[in-house]
């Protein structure tokens, strides 16, 4: 643990405590940090670290890099001057690091980074490692020989000669007159290191041939050979030459950006549609379950399929299904070996409809693939297998936060400096074609609604959430998502040519009842359905009867339903089902009348429901194999028939009920950051107390053997779980223990919380 992050975070109040932890969820995973040392040590994780670096714009990395550069301890005005900026614009980017536990400005006004992330940086703002570092693995003798090259004293120990050759290669004055005696060609060389990257590699006899430039710069220690063929140049030598007037880069504002006006009305449009079409695509898997590949994700050939019979374009198709797989509307079902609808999406059909595009919204967020970037000119597998996985969220992120600007990979690459430039490149893109159709965007910039989504990165969470209410049940993006399906048509303009006109974005209620009895034939600014036999009869098929389908009809018509479309429901209506086809499960035959009308009348034959189809052939609703058996559990002697011209195809096994996602639940719900704030100030930096937990534990819990009682020891000492039982028979599973007289006050798995345990009521302990 760093002792200086502990000492910063002792002095923050709790408003700003509440920042840190309200920045960094990853501090209060459960269970949740009782004191400031472990607080300390959870916000320095270096993966944790990283994770929240990647949250952090350009300004603050390039601001880290430098820090790396001056050294530990920078003060703010000299790092302001190294940036060649002010202090004022540096102060923003500093507190955000400071949010984030990443650098923090202790009491003497000194700089500091987190301990990973320094380590993070090899060669930070383009120099190289420093010169302590590259001169600690070499011989004696050898730092003795670049002494003695630059015309120090030779004598001491190895610390202090490394200490005078770092002082001269820090001095400006003693490096311009090195240089000044340098031979030809030096200069070129060493510019090579400063211009490009101070690590280069080189011919190996160079810089062992004497009178070669290579000699003479590893001799006087202002590159250092550091691998086969390798050599690095020393970040205070690479200071020294660069002069006075060197400035690192530093990028306050993201590149590109252009004050443009949002054109709501493209965007409150593609949110319609969005609705409507995402309803059309789940009813289409219910009545045709969505195979995938045996190599997984879906087939073009189905997706193009799907588009078709939806009326979705390809891309639409693709964003589609995966952001209904992501919020569980659809899942794999075992039973029809294909993608189906799940009891999910029935929930969502019922919700409002601002309910319903926040939480197809909240699943785009947390979507962890992109559909609509290009691989070498190709698409990527819908649902499939995605080499990027989390790179892609936070491309998606950094670009909605990018908005409005002329040069979109640039400007994401400012929000989202650690992601590599080739992802960003792929994805920004792709990402912003997805935004456009979900109703993000309107006229090349941000809308209104993307701007909401925008500002809630925080809470994201993951495609594992099946569902994450910091989002989907978030106020203002609720409200300003009612606010735009508002414009969305609920009524329709029946016409004498069997047509309905809806002249605007319709409803997703609207299409879906439209879509019951009716082909859609043209969408757009307009959008027109049309009334034939075949799509009356679809409705019908689906179980709609005449009456029912036309007051539907009428509850959203605009005026009264014309009668040509009356008299075509109703005779399509009437004439339906005048044909049955039946689907016997097999068909029982013979050559005497009598037996087959006894058969069918036969008690124990019940379960079969026999039909008499002709005087010598009855219909059974069971298999071959099933009504075989119950005839001769009824006394018959059946033989089983087979006609050789006969084919019989295993059908497809019938969607009896709707699939159920492979992973559920709702995302835990988040701590109250500054409730913990509070309590960690109160509880200040003292650390548990240690070296009685033996004795304490022998001498109150008596009812546990010595192996256990040194199990629940650990669990004090070391945080290690084990499964403790009391005197009442209450179980549970703890870890993170402390102890309080006769009380073991550790985290509970089951309650989620800290409980307290008397240690004379604990009679066994195990492990979990």
């Amino acid at each position: 643990m760093d002792d200086r992050l502990l000492d910063w975070l002792s002095t923050l109040d709790e408003d700003r405590l509440t920042r840190v932890l309200t920045a960094r969820p990853d501090a209060l995973s459960p269970p949740w940090p009782r004191r400031l040392p472990a607080l300390a040590e959870r916000l320095e994780d270096a993966e944790a670290v990283l994770e929240a670096a990647g949250t952090l714009p350009l300004p603050c990395m390039e601001i880290a890099q430098a820090c790396l550069v001056l050294g530990a301890g920078c003060s703010a005005r000299r790092l302001a001057s190294f940036l060649g900026a002010d202090e004022a614009e540096l102060r923003p980017f500093l507190d955000r690091l400071a949010d984030h536990a990443l650098a923090w400005t202790d009491r003497s006004g000194r700089i500091h980074l987190v301990r990973p992330l320094a380590r993070n940086w090899v060669n930070p703002c383009g120099f190289g490692r420093t010169s302590d570092q590259l001169l600690s693995g070499l011989p004696v003798y050898e730092l003795r020989s670049v002494a003695r090259a630059l015309g120090l004293a030779v004598s001491g120990h190895r610390d202090r000669l490394t200490a005078e050759i770092i002082r001269f290669h820090g001095d400006p004055e003693a490096m311009a007159g090195l240089m000044e005696r340098a031979p030809e060609g030096v200069d070129a060389l060493l510019e090579g290191f400063l211009t490009r990257w101070p690590v280069q590699e080189f011919e190996l006899l160079d810089w062992q041939r004497a009178g070669t430039p290579e000699h003479w710069a590893v001799r006087h220690g202002l590159i250092r050979i550091v691998g086969w063929r390798v050599a690095e140049m020393p970040r205070e030598v690479a200071l020294t030459l660069r002069g006075p007037g060197y400035r690192a880069p530093f990028t306050p504002r993201p590149p590109g950006a252009v004050p443009r006006e949002p054109l709501e009305h493209e965007a409150s449009a593609a949110a319609i549609r969005l609705l409507d079409r995402v309803t059309g695509l789940l009813g289409n898997l219910a009545g045709t379950p969505l195979p995938v590949l045996r190599k997984g994700g879906v087939g073009v050939r189905e997706v193009r399929r799907v588009a078709k019979e939806t009326g979705c374009t390809e891309d639409e198709t693709r964003l589609f299904l995966e952001i209904t797989a992501v919020a569980r509307l659809h899942a794999w079902s075992e039973e029809a070996q294909a993608l189906t609808p799940t009891d999910r999406f029935d929930e969502w059909r019922l919700a409002s409809p601002a309910e319903r595009l926040t939480e197809l919204l909240s699943a785009w967020w947390r979507m962890e693939r992109s559909p609509l970037r290009l691989i070498e000119g190709k698409r990527p597998p819908v649902l499939g297998e995605e080499p990027y996985g989390e790179l892609i969220v936070r491309v998606r992120h950094a670009t909605l936060r990018a908005l409005p600007t002329d040069d979109l990979p640039a400007a994401v690459r400012w929000y989202a400096p650690l992601i590599r430039s080739e992802v960003v490149d792929e994805c920004a893109p792709a990402a912003f074609a997805e935004a456009a159709l979900l109703g993000l965007v309107g006229g090349q910039t941000i809308a209104e609604l993307g701007g909401a989504l925008a500002g809630l990165s925080a809470v994201a969470g993951t495609e594992w959430d099946g569902y994450v209410p910091a989002v989907a049940r978030h106020a203002r993006l609720g409200e300003i998502a009612g606010r735009m399906l508002a414009a969305a048509r609920r009524t329709a303009l029946f016409g004498a040519d069997l047509t309905a006109v809806v002249t605007g974005p319709a409803s997703a209620e609207l299409a879906e009842v439209l879509d019951l009895a009716a082909d859609r034939e043209t969408q757009g600014t307009a959008s027109v359905w049309r009334f034939r036999p075949g799509s009356v009869r679809r409705a019908l098929d689906d179980g709609w009867q005449a009456d029912r389908l036309l007051d539907a009809l009428k509850a959203v018509a605009t005026g009264e339903i014309p009668q040509p479309l009356d008299y075509l429901v109703r005779d399509v209506a009437r004439r339906h089902g005048e044909v049955r086809v039946l689907e016997p499960g097999c068909c029982v035959a013979g050559d005497d009348p009598a037996l087959l009308a006894e058969i069918a009348s036969h008690r124990k034959l019940a379960r079969l429901r026999l039909r008499l189809l002709a005087p010598t052939v009855l219909a059974s609703v069971l298999g071959p194999e099933q009504t075989l058996a119950a005839l001769r559990e009824a006394g018959y002697a059946p033989v089983a028939e087979r006609s050789p011209d006969s084919v019989r195809a295993k059908p497809r096994p019938p969607v009896k009920s709707r699939a159920h996602p492979v992973r559920t639940g709702r995302a835990a719900c988040p701590v109250d950051p500054r409730e913990h704030a509070a309590r960690l100030i109160a509880v200040g930096t003292a650390l548990r107390a240690r070296g009685q937990t033996w004795a304490v534990i022998g001498r109150h819990a008596f009812r546990l053997p010595p192996a256990q009682q040194a199990h629940l020891g650990f669990v004090v000492d070391r945080g290690v779980a084990a499964r403790v039982t009391g005197t009442d028979g209450f179980s549970a599973t703890v870890s993170f223990g402390e102890l309080d007289g006769e009380v073991l006050d550790a985290w509970c798995d089951e309650t989620g919380d800290y409980r307290r345990f008397p240690l004379g009521e604990i009679v066994e302990v195990a492990y979990p």
